[in-house]
């Protein structure tokens, strides 16, 4: 009967602990050979699997079609040498990989996340366009996704989401915008590959969320998986419970 007992603590302990951390799908989703980055299954595995969140790649097409992508172009998946924004919506919806997934609307995202998934934005537009960040804004308001959403910022569209959206910064950047009169603690989160025990004190005093990245851009490789398996026992050891990762690193917070 204590054998019994002590397996059932063993279960459930070991489950607790795998729960404690918070998730964040890197591009998309759970990245695989049949589930390219920024597709729907890939993204469908992320809330199926239970992550917290998932960092989808905002990119703007030609005629101003906001939808999700992670390279300035479309070679890597689609085998077409040619940007994003050069080309029309008409022309793009056409694409498919050879896993037979295709680009996807923003919108088409966050409607299949809305009450499964919160969402991390990458925002890659480049420039300042108040219309278009306006819409970003709709869109995550339509879908009540707003209020959780996190967003990784660009510097020529942070004066517009402070305050709409929490935007990503390092310690540095925040210990500068504690400095302006219309500081709040709630606008921001610090996102970081590297940060220590200090940094997470420090965050949680002043009610700041931390989230620790674990991210390559070839994740499958050797050379990452033993980089990376380094960097999140550096982060576990820091006090870090919400990464941003590829898939592939999962393991190594659970």
């Amino acid at each position: 009967m204590k054998l019994w007992l002590l397996a059932i603590s063993l279960f459930v302990g070991s489950n607790l602990y795998s729960q404690s951390y918070r998730l964040i799908a890197h591009r998309g989703g759970v990245v695989e050979g049949s589930s390219p980055e920024n597709s729907l299954p890939a993204l469908q595995k992320a809330i199926d699997q239970g992550y917290w969140m998932v960092e989808i790649d905002l990119r703007i097409t030609a005629d101003s079609v906001l939808i999700t992508q992670h390279d300035r172009n479309f070679k890597r998946y689609f085998d077409v040498d040619s940007q994003v924004t050069s080309m029309n919506w008409s022309s793009i919806q056409k694409l498919r990989s050879s896993a037979g997934t295709r680009v996807l609307q923003f919108e088409e995202v966050l409607q299949h996340c809305k009450d499964k998934v919160k969402v991390m934005i990458d925002n890659k537009i480049q420039g300042f366009d108040e219309a278009v960040f306006q819409q970003v804004l709709t869109l995550l308001d339509k879908y009540k996704l707003r209020e959780s959403a996190l967003m990784i910022g660009t510097d020529e569209s942070t004066e517009f989401f402070r305050g709409k959206v929490k935007l990503s910064c390092t310690r540095k950047q925040l210990e500068e915008y504690q400095q302006r009169p219309d500081f709040n603690p709630a606008h921001y989160y610090l996102f970081s590959s590297q940060i220590s025990k200090a940094d997470v004190t420090w965050a949680e005093k002043q009610g700041i969320l931390v989230v620790g990245v674990l991210n390559h851009r070839n994740p499958n490789s050797a050379e990452a998986k033993d980089k990376m398996k380094v960097q999140a026992a550096t982060l576990l050891s820091s006090g870090v419970k919400t990464f941003q990762l590829d898939s592939a690193f999962k393991e190594f917070v659970n």
